[in-house]
C-alpha cells in the first residue's frame, strides 16, 4: 500500500494541534475523504459511459476504478494537465 508523507513546520504543526485534537487523524481523514470523493465520480461517470456503450460494469467499485484507467476513462491529474498544455501549443 503506497504511503504519503508530508513534512510540516514547527508553526505549521503548532497551527495544525490549535485546529484538531490530532493533527495525524486530521490529515488522514483529509486525504482519505478526497480520495473517496475522486472514486465516486470515477464510478459514476465510468457507470454512465459503460451503459452508454453497452460494456460490463466490473462487481466492486475498486475493479471500476482499475478498469476506468485501463481503459483511458479516467485519467491522473498530471495526464490531463500534459493534455491540456499539449493541446494549447502551437
Amino acid at each position: 500500500m503506497p504511503n504519503i508523507t508530508i513534512t510540516l513546520t514547527d508553526t505549521q504543526l503548532k497551527g495544525l494541534e490549535y485546529a484538531a485534537l490530532s493533527p495525524q487523524d486530521w490529515a488522514e481523514n483529509a486525504v482519505t475523504e478526497r480520495a473517496r470523493i475522486a472514486n465516486d465520480e470515477i464510478v459514476q461517470m465510468y457507470t454512465n459511459r459503460a451503459l452508454d456503450e453497452d460494456v460490463q460494469i466490473p462487481a466492486t467499485r475498486e475493479l471500476i476504478v482499475a478498469d476506468a484507467f485501463t481503459r483511458g476513462w479516467a485519467k491522473t491529474a498530471a495526464q490531463r494537465q500534459a493534455e491540456l498544455e499539449a493541446q494549447e501549443t502551437p
